[in-house]
């Protein structure tokens, strides 16, 4: 019944099960956690009364059962509303559409830079294997990816933004500075390097070695012997013929690593004071905030589910036997 429906029509219920069931999911796995927002203000104001945590458990709604705030909690989706977050005394909606723009920024540059630089060196290694160059590239990307990225931030904090004094190491622009025009978005780039660079060498190595070992299998196809026997080029046979094959595994880390790249800016965005999604749900989870919390896990969810669809979108535009599919 699904397949006859239209493909857009398709991938907005997708995105909607999605959305509804990391939803729910999400909702019984905070349940789970002890403590919860009354605990957190009782544990800040030692005067606080047993009666007054009584009445906030009540004003809050978590003097009722856990069903009974899940159906509270599913209505209120039903109806657009992402709660509001008694932490903050702002909308949740307005708390995460006010930071999501810093984190799409760093996670949609750091990825973009990913893909492109670990193609490029994947390529390149893959032209002579075990070659000089291949090894040496390997080792990098070994390395990269082995070491943990917050590790990789506080060196590249240490390096380019304490000795040098190149970058700035922390927030996302000089707030003591009245740039306008150019040199605001100048400065916007200088305190998204260092961030951007730590994903990046993390997913690099990722890519590189996915993409060296995808073309090094394409280079030996049929097809691949037929174009170079009819005179191509090593350049056209690489670039035109053998890349738009090879790049697919790549297409599909890209998607199944879209989730682990928002977990990641979690780290990124705590050492980098980058206030993004990933702070604001430390934030969240260090003040038992479950109403912000739920709100910012669905939001990833909703953008994990887009970022499959646009990687299936692209599998069409690569292979066009997927859309006949």
């Amino acid at each position: 019944m699904l397949a006859r429906l239209p493909r857009p029509v398709r991938y907005l219920l997708q995105i909607l099960f999605v959305v509804a069931a990391t939803g729910v999911a999400n909702f019984f796995l905070l349940k789970l956690v002890p403590g919860d927002l009354v605990d957190v203000i009782a544990a800040e104001n030692s005067g606080i009364t047993p009666a007054h945590v009584a009445e906030l458990r009540q004003a809050y709604g978590l003097d009722q059962g856990v069903l009974a705030q899940l159906g509270y909690y599913l209505k209120s989706l039903a109806s657009l509303d992402l709660g509001y977050s008694f932490r903050y005394g702002e909308p949740v909606a307005h708390l995460i559409l006010g930071r999501l723009p810093a984190t799409l920024a760093l996670i949609g540059t750091g990825l973009a830079l990913s893909v492109a630089l670990g193609v490029l060196l994947g390529v390149l290694a893959a032209r002579r294997p075990h070659g000089l160059l291949d090894t040496l590239l390997s080792g990098l990307a070994t390395a990269g990816y082995s070491a943990p990225m917050f590790w990789t931030a506080l060196m590249l904090i240490v390096g380019f933004g304490v000795h040098l004094d190149w970058l700035p190491v922390g927030g996302i622009r000089d707030v003591g500075a009245a740039y306008t025009g150019w040199a605001l978005w100048l400065d916007y780039a200088r305190h998204l390097a260092l961030p951007v660079a730590t994903v990046a060498i993390y997913y690099v190595a990722i890519y590189a070695r996915l993409s060296r070992a995808s073309m090094i299998e394409t280079l030996q196809e049929d097809y691949i012997r037929t174009a170079r026997a009819r005179g191509n080029g090593e350049a056209r046979v690489i670039w035109r013929h053998a890349l738009r094959n090879a790049i697919l595994p790549v297409v599909t880390m890209l998607g199944l690593q879209s989730s682990a790249l928002l977990g990641g800016s979690i780290v990124v965005e705590t050492v980098f004071a980058w206030p993004g999604l990933g702070q604001l749900s430390f934030e969240a989870i260090a003040s038992r905030d479950v109403n912000l919390l739920l709100g910012i896990l669905l939001m990833s969810a909703a953008l994990v589910a887009v970022m499959n669809i646009a990687v299936d979108a692209c599998y069409g535009l690569l292979d066009p036997r997927v859309r006949k599919t």
